[in-house]
């Protein structure tokens, strides 16, 4: 499990799952998680896709095993993530790869394609708004002055049991999946978590769009509450190569949900676009 350490930045986490032929010169595969989360986080997805790709997890900033050694309040933006993202990149020796993120991890798979166009192969976004919209604002702000407030108010736990209950998952899910995914997400702790709500009310990564020269993916939910129509508009106007598909469910988390029908979009939308890939 390699930990990078940079003069210029938080030491980074991440892993490497590889069950390609050796023989074989197979392509990487980013895997970034989203808001709270870490690289662990896609189980469901690594063992579906480890035998075509060499699969990288890495940890954003502060959360999972990655540093929190840096000033929370600045140190989220669209451009200190993309520069991490490259920074393992550059870390593995791989001069191009593919990417997939989820909801934070899209928003931010938006600014490394935009922003290193040469680097990004395919870009795949699931669940990941281009901006946050009024109405997830209001909704995730849960009648506090904010989101990146509520969960100060409110603390890590109780935000995340509201907001999972509204948007995230479907009444009928696991419960044991639910407790496990709060337990997890709270280790993050109250400030990375309120630091980072502020940064993903900030970001807009809409002035990157028109940079992106991969050929995109976008996997959305039905009438999604963060992921809306509002977000799709923005990519059909802004993505000059978009394939924008929505999965069998109206919440938000589609990568745990329906994580079969996700991969095999996935594996589908490589492969039509670098078959040697796939």
């Amino acid at each position: 499990m390699p930990l990078l350490k940079r003069d210029n930045g938080p030491s980074l986490h991440y892993t490497v799952t590889d069950f390609t032929d050796p023989w074989t010169d197979a392509p990487y595969l980013f895997l970034q998680h989203g808001y709270g989360r870490r690289g662990q986080f896609w189980y469901q997805w690594v063992p579906l896709l480890s035998r075509h790709f060499k699969i990288v997890c890495p940890d954003m900033r502060g959360q999972g095993l990655s540093s929190k050694d840096f000033d929370l309040k600045t140190g989220f933006t669209l451009e200190t993530l993309s520069d991490d993202v490259i920074a393992i990149a550059n870390d593995l020796g791989a001069d191009t790869f593919h990417y997939c993120g989820e909801s934070i991890g899209g928003l931010t798979g938006l600014a490394v394609a935009g922003r290193y166009p040469d680097r990004v192969r395919t870009l795949i976004n699931v669940s990941g708004p281009v901006f946050i919209s009024d109405g997830a604002r209001q909704g995730y702000a849960l009648g506090e002055a904010s989101w990146a407030e509520a969960i100060r108010v409110l603390g890590p736990r109780t935000w995340l049991d509201r907001t999972n209950a509204s948007t995230r998952f479907p009444p009928d899910f696991p419960p044991g999946f639910l407790r496990w995914y709060t337990d997890t997400v709270e280790q993050s702790g109250t400030e990375v978590l309120a630091c980072l709500a502020q940064f993903a009310l900030d970001a807009d990564a809409r002035p990157y769009l028109p940079r992106i020269t991969a050929p995109v993916l976008c996997l959305y939910p039905q009438k999604g509450a963060i992921a809306n129509d509002e977000q799709q508009n923005a990519l059909k106007t802004l993505v000059r190569n978009l394939d924008l598909r929505q999965v069998g469910t109206t919440f938000h988390m589609i990568q745990h949900i329906v994580p079969e029908e996700c991969v095999a979009l996935v594996l589908a939308h490589i492969a039509r676009h670098s078959p040697a890939a796939a």
